[in-house]
């Protein structure tokens, strides 16, 4: 049987930006899973070691220890796909200062895992993805979002239409953010108490954003059904758009 079309560990490590040892050390401790095997046992690796290792890379950076990040992904339900991991990261990340990172045009194409033309690089900017600096070899670079601003370069929408679409999430995001600031001061704020109600703020602020994805996630795939019946998986593992991470039993 010939194995579905994936990345060896060389390109996985490059893709995900750690080295392979990193990979194989993974794999030995139990947070990522063995790769498939095809002929003359070489292990191919899926979209889903490459999600699982980005969000490895999220949970280390809000500072969990390897032992705090194996209960965390013994959580998740057996066979989550990446689409699902791409959502516990957001999650994680949501709370993380912005990091951004200084990367050469070789690096970049490296953790892109393909060659970046010119009109690449222009829609990364446009996404936010990516800032240029006065160097035409070297970019400011979101790795938090690169792997999804890569993935949308395959997308065939044009790129004004990604705009206007990023221009209606952002308008939609800030009126929901200012709602419930405003419910949150007249119904919740108590005068003299600013300590604990800033405390009790941060606290609810990822409960409120996993609330808004989980809102989200189900209205898209109701929206989307009801344009163009269920859809099935695709062909890459990742699930139905509407699929989300608490829909599948996991916990944040």
């Amino acid at each position: 049987m010939t194995p579905p079309p994936g990345l060896t560990v060389d390109e996985l490590a490059a893709r995900a930006g750690v080295t392979v040892r990193t990979v194989r050390f993974y794999g030995t401790k139990g947070l990522l899973p063995p790769p498939v095997l095809g002929p003359r046992r070489v292990g191919w690796y899926g979209p889903e070691h490459l999600a699982r290792l980005a969000l490895i890379e999220e949970l280390q950076h809000q500072g969990l220890t390897l032992a705090a990040i194996e209960r965390y992904l013994e959580q998740l339900p057996d066979g989550i796909t990446a689409h699902d991991l791409a959502i516990h990261r957001a999650l994680v990340a949501s709370w993380l200062p912005e990091d951004v990172r200084e990367t050469t045009r070789e690096e970049l194409e490296h953790r892109a895992g393909r060659p970046l033309t010119e009109q690449d690089v222009e829609r990364l900017a446009a996404m936010t993805v990516l800032r240029r600096t006065g160097d035409p070899d070297l970019f400011e670079v979101d790795p938090a979002i690169l792997h999804l601003g890569v993935r949308l370069l395959d997308v065939p929408i044009a790129l004004e239409t990604i705009l206007a679409a990023r221009e209606v999430m952002l308008e939609h995001s800030r009126a929901a953010a200012r709602e419930l600031s405003r419910m949150f001061r007249d119904e919740v704020w108590e005068p003299g108490r600013e300590a604990a109600m800033k405390s009790l703020s941060a606290h609810m602020q990822p409960l409120v954003v996993q609330a808004l994805v989980t809102a989200f996630q189900r209205s898209l795939r109701e929206e989307v059904q009801a344009c163009y019946g269920p859809l099935r998986e695709a062909d890459d593992g990742t699930s139905d758009p509407g699929a989300t991470a608490s829909d599948s039993g996991a916990t944040t």
